[in-house]
């Protein structure tokens, strides 16, 4: 229980400090903390980073941050695909999703670091914005390609959530902030809102698969979790967003190590 709780603390405060990303150490710090598998670990971590969202979405929907016609298309569109990337986690053998999982932290690790060092950044102004605001109402210019970028873009964060247990937030906020021109305040509450429903949809469909969540540890981490994001934010605003970078990079990249090892010592 006492295990539990810490870990909670500890991935709410990186989901603090970083905004919606810090969720894709949920499950590693319950694979790796507690010993259970992905399979086991990835519905209790959507309990508690999609809780842990949702009150973050509350609390910018209050003042007027979050697209939430964005947010809702890309969440209907994430549906079909949470449940294929879950029904994939039940028959992918546990070897494979953990070094998948490591290699997907990190990938989020690299783009931390080339952002946080300024590599790609003259790359990432060249680009043109796929989905652009109207300046005169302040919200998003709804046409084909919008569509299509939000379907896209919610489909994969469906895929990754079903398949892996994250909460998405590494694919919608840099998504987003390439290819549209919404402020990044806006962008990780837009995202914020979509983890909590994309998370809530994939705890439903693991449950539907047979998923059995052990009530103590489940209720602690959310909690925990919830109670650290908090601390999180506060502390966020004393540290500068490089060095929140640079040592969540560091952090991801210490873990997918310890996620390949463990990856290769259950072939």
């Amino acid at each position: 229980m006492l295990t539990s709780l810490l870990l909670g603390v500890l991935v709410g405060a990186v989901l603090g400090l970083t905004g919606a990303g810090g969720g894709i150490l949920a499950v590693p710090a319950l694979v790796v903390g507690l010993g259970w598998s992905m399979q086991q670990a990835a519905p209790v971590a959507l309990i508690a980073v999609a809780g842990s969202a949702a009150l973050g979405a509350i609390e910018a929907f209050s003042k007027g941050l979050v697209r939430y016609r964005a947010a809702a298309l890309m969440a209907l569109s994430a549906l079909p695909f949470t449940w294929l990337g879950v029904t994939l986690a039940q028959i992918t053998p546990q070897r494979v999703l953990t070094a998948l999982f490591a290699a997907l932290l990190l990938l989020v690790a690299t783009r931390l670091l080339r952002r946080a060092l300024g590599a790609g950044a003259a790359e990432a102004q060249a680009v043109t914005p796929a989905a652009r605001m109207d300046p005169a109402t302040g919200r998003l210019r709804w046409n084909g390609p919008t569509a299509l970028l939000l379907a896209g873009i919610g489909s994969l964060t469906g895929l990754a959530t079903g398949l892996l247990g994250v909460g998405g937030g590494f694919v919608i906020v840099p998504l987003l902030r390439k290819f549209t021109d919404v402020p990044m305040h806006g962008i990780v509450a837009t995202s914020l809102l979509v983890i909590a429903l994309v998370g809530t949809s994939g705890v439903l469909a693991a449950l539907l698969h047979g998923a059995v969540l052990p009530a103590g540890p489940t209720l602690l981490f959310a909690v925990a979790t919830a109670a650290g994001m908090l601390a999180g934010r506060l502390l966020a605003h004393r540290l500068s967003a490089r060095h929140v970078q640079l040592g969540f990079a560091s952090v991801l990249l210490i873990v997918a190590l310890g996620m390949f090892g463990k990856a290769a010592a259950n072939v």
